[in-house]
């Protein structure tokens, strides 16, 4: 069969210039699936300045639309001013499938309802823990059941994040699929040093010798400073480490509420020379920060996947993390001394981790070839393409799913494949008792703004936009 190509749109509150996890995500896999001879656009809020659109490296063409941030990047939700703006970038674009990301982004949870309501293929990719109990929670588990009762295909970055999304929305799990995140090794090298039996001017990525007991073993954390993060109990750890263990430093990079009680914390305990804040750090910069280090602190309370623990790795840095969330699927154990989300086990375990490089027992120039193997944006692309081909009927069902279906009758009633309005309806009545009314309320209005903009703005009277020439597709590697 040959290579099908698809105009995607990426939807998500978070993108650069913001850093973090869910940022790169979006765009290393659209410059992956761009390289496979895919369109992608990304639509996201203004920035500062960064408004209209943009274009950044690889063609990836970004949308960034003007609605007020409420929190933590987050647009106000608005339900259905967003609507005309995006079906005219839909249009325009020729889109074919909308993928949204992250349960908090609003911007992501609007686009798949309108991208319903056009009739456009939709997938979703989680990429957070929630819980159950808190009134946060329940209101953005109620939200994403809504959003998600009505989706092609939901991708999650771990199988905790999978059991945790399909609880929290109600989802068959076979809906659901486990694509991991991944990391651009070749930007995450560990420092090159220098080998004492070669010339001077020859160097190897070997370490000169181990680690001396009076030698300076330096600590890097690199994380926004909210609770959730694990700040606290960073706050709570440092001067214990310290005091245990005299000749260690602490190299913090990072943003956030919490920096104010972290500068607190030096000051009352007098760390200045011990302790060093380096404020937000670019991502492209975030490289040369790993690399001052020896082992890399994580203190997390819930993450789903934890790219940056995989960065770590690939620089040569031993990790020290939480047994979290998604956090023990993402490294093999030698890379890795795990601790309760607790104080006292975190600076037990940061001491393991610390006699251990010092007694040599750790070899972290092999981490970087290690994290090579596992992790590649190509992989996570050839695996989202997958679903993009099953949702798209481009594969049989048999095939994506793994049985067949035809053979459950129950099946069909569940999927979002159907785009009448009546049956769409249907899905989101059973959202609750007092919730399903309100959701199909917001469906027929939706469907009636959509019907008005089809009158009063035809789609022949949009123009279509010109392409970025497309990436000729030579076909998969043997590997």
């Amino acid at each position: 069969m040959p290579h099908r190509t698809y105009n995607i749109a990426m939807v998500s509150d978070f993108f650069f210039p913001q850093p973090g996890g869910v940022e790169s995500h979006i765009y290393q896999l659209a410059s992956k699936l761009i390289d496979r001879g895919h369109k992608v656009i990304v639509i996201t809020h203004a920035y500062d300045d960064r408004k209209g659109v943009r274009y950044l490296t690889n063609g990836i063409k970004v949308f960034h639309v003007p609605f007020a941030v409420i929190y933590r990047s987050a647009t106000f939700p608005t339900v259905f001013s967003f609507f005309p703006l995006f079906r005219n970038i839909i249009i325009r674009e020729r889109i074919q499938i909308v993928h949204g990301h992250a349960s908090l982004s609003t911007l992501c949870q609007e686009a798949l309802l309108h991208a319903r309501t056009m009739g456009l293929r939709t997938v979703f990719t989680d990429h957070s823990l929630f819980g159950f109990a808190d009134a946060a929670s329940i209101l953005t588990n109620k939200l994403l059941k809504f959003t998600l009762s009505d989706v092609d295909h939901v991708i999650c970055v771990s199988n905790t994040c999978k059991e945790n999304t399909v609880l929290r929305a109600a989802l068959d799990p076979l809906m659901v699929s486990v694509i991991p995140n991944a990391v651009v090794s070749e930007n995450f090298k560990p420092l090159p040093r220098p080998d004492p039996n070669s010339l001077p001017f020859v160097q190897h990525p070997l370490p000169a010798h181990p680690l001396g007991p009076n030698d300076t073993l330096t600590i890097v954390v690199i994380s926004r400073l909210f609770y959730n993060k694990g700040t606290d109990l960073l706050i709570a750890a440092i001067p214990r480490i310290l005091e245990n263990h005299p000749n260690t430093r602490f190299i913090i990079a990072g943003s956030g509420p919490k920096a104010i009680e972290l500068e607190q914390m030096i000051e009352q305990n007098v760390l200045q020379d011990k302790v060093e804040l380096l404020g937000p750090v670019r991502h492209e910069n975030v490289r040369d920060v790993m690399v001052r280090g020896h082992v890399y602190l994580h203190p997390s309370l819930t993450e789903a996947f934890g790219t940056v623990i995989v960065e770590a790795a690939s620089c040569g840095l031993y990790v020290v993390c939480t047994a979290v969330g998604g956090i023990p699927e993402v490294l093999p154990s030698h890379m890795t001394v795990f601790a309760k989300p607790e104080e006292d086990d975190l600076v037990a375990a940061t001491g393991r981790a610390i006699a251990a490089l010092r007694a040599n027992k750790v070899r972290t120039e092999k981490f970087h070839d290690q994290v090579k193997a596992m992790y590649s944006w190509t992989n996570v692309a050839k695996r989202t393409e997958r679903v993009y081909q099953g949702i798209s009927g481009d594969v049989s069902e048999a095939e994506f799913y793994g049985f067949d279906v035809n053979h459950d009758p129950h099946w069909h009633a569940t999927r979002g494949r159907n785009f009448s309005l009546i049956d769409r309806l249907k899905r989101y009545y059973g959202c609750g008792v007092w919730a399903g009314k309100l959701f199909c309320l917001c469906v027929i209005i939706d469907y009636l703004i959509f019907v008005f903009c089809e009158w009063y703005w035809p789609r022949d009277q949009i123009d279509f936009a010109r392409d970025w020439p497309r990436k000729k597709f030579e076909g998969d590697d043997d590997d």
